[in-house]
């Protein structure tokens, strides 16, 4: 009995893990949703296709077209001068930089016209469509 009581001034010889634990796990939900959050895009119905393939590479960057004709680059908004401003930092960065074009099926073929020619301009050859396959 008397090894239970202790004084007030003397330390504790055990630890308790238990708030560390929680806060791990805390942290580990956190840490998994961010990262399946943090997928790149704004939703376009895309154009379908019969042979539609995966094109995503890791440092794929998204040029996106809504229907009303607005420009994103991942999910930021852009017009064509920042377009090809930010696509030429990247591109600075990856010689090799992979783009993927996803327009809506109702946007305007101009904005889609500009955004590959920004693309061309830069000697960024590696483009891709976005379509949906026909089931």
């Amino acid at each position: 009995m008397s090894g239970d009581i202790r004084e007030d001034n003397q330390p504790y010889d055990d630890i308790n893990v238990t708030p560390m634990l929680d806060l791990a796990y805390v942290l580990l939900v956190v840490f998994i949703i961010l990262t399946t959050a943090s997928v790149q895009g704004i939703k376009v119905e895309a154009p379908q296709t019969t042979a539609a393939n995966n094109l995503a590479k890791p440092q794929t960057r998204a040029i996106t077209i809504t229907r009303d004709g607005d420009v994103f680059l991942d999910a930021y908004p852009v017009d064509m001068a920042q377009l090809e401003t930010r696509l030429a930092q990247m591109k600075a960065l990856n010689p090799a930089l992979p783009i993927v074009l996803k327009g809506d099926a109702s946007a305007q073929y101009e904005k889609v016209m500009l955004a590959l020619e920004v693309c061309k301009r830069l000697g960024i050859t590696e483009i891709g469509l976005v379509t949906k396959r026909i089931q």
